[in-house]
């Protein structure tokens, strides 16, 4: 899941660096409870992504993490993982091999290895608040790579929480989810092989404690409707469309819907329709 491509537009959600990195620390504190107390033969369990098991999931968080920072404190080694990227054969190679690498390492190893280069990150990235740090594409300014953690840490989570059963519960952070899926219409469009349509798509999205959340003009003739949560998970491709509760109006927000992704990279392989037994609001 190749999330830190991502460059979204900031201006339309929370301009301030502390709470962003306090929203990351939150989500990835989350994340980090999943797996904290689980044994190595849970570590193993298959997630819903293909070849996954909850010890890849880390794995792929705590290598991202590890090259955001290097991203910011060593560009031109950083820069040497950018030439290993481009030149790799497969689209998705280098990521999946380092998250088979990392899982390979005792549990324990590697969740201490997550936790302290998540820890590192922040504080290396609440002091460069104003730069733009090199990454896989264009560079992206400091509040954007970190709602893109953000988001990559949510929906990883996701697939943790999917394999133990374990149904979570939604906060606020999921309008950084959303916004990021919202900003990312037109990349989806493009990783498709499809030109983006010119009209503007309003979005009016239902958060967890019932409160608003918008984007776009209220005038607009597109309109995409719905329980954040369903919309979060769809952008992200960790349920299929028909068993969520987002909904379009108009042909072009509809089209969207079925292409939606809030990742790089070529589109996803999604999930099945009816793959998992509960709805998720």
């Amino acid at each position: 899941m190749l999330d830190f491509f991502l460059r979204p537009s900031h201006a339309q959600l929370v301009a301030d660096l502390a709470e962003l990195l306090s929203d990351l620390d939150a989500e990835s504190a989350g994340a980090d409870q999943l797996v904290a107390g689980l044994t190595p033969a849970q570590w193993a369990t298959g997630t819903p992504a293909a070849g996954w098991t909850i010890a890849h999931q880390i794995g792929h968080l705590a290598w991202t993490d590890e090259q955001a920072l290097l991203a910011a404190t060593d560009p031109a080694a950083f820069a040497e993982t950018l030439v290993a990227f481009a030149n790799d054969e497969e689209p998705l190679g280098l990521t999946d091999r380092e998250a088979a690498r990392l899982a390979a390492l005792p549990p324990h190893h590697l969740l201490a290895r997550w936790r302290n280069g998540r820890d590192s990150l922040q504080r290396t990235l609440a002091d460069r608040d104003g730069e733009r740090l090199p990454w896989f594409g264009p560079p992206m300014a400091v509040p954007s790579m970190v709602t893109a953690r953000i988001m990559e840490t949510w929906a990883h989570g996701q697939d943790i929480a999917d394999a133990l059963g374990v149904k979570r519960v939604s906060t606020a952070r999921l309008r950084h989810v959303a916004h990021i899926g919202v900003r990312a219409r037109r990349f989806a469009y493009h990783a498709h092989g499809l030109e983006a349509p010119a009209d503007e798509v309003y979005v009016e999205l239902v958060g967890p404690n019932g409160e608003l959340w918008t984007w776009g003009s209220p005038d607009a003739a597109q309109r995409v409707t719905g329980p954040a949560l369903d919309f979060c998970l769809l952008v992200t491709q960790r349920r299929h469309r028909d068993d969520l509760g987002v909904e379009a109006l108009g042909d072009e927000a509809d089209h969207w819907l079925d292409i939606a992704q809030a990742f790089a990279g070529p589109p996803g392989e999604g999930r099945r329709p009816g793959q998992f037994d509960e709805a998720p609001s």
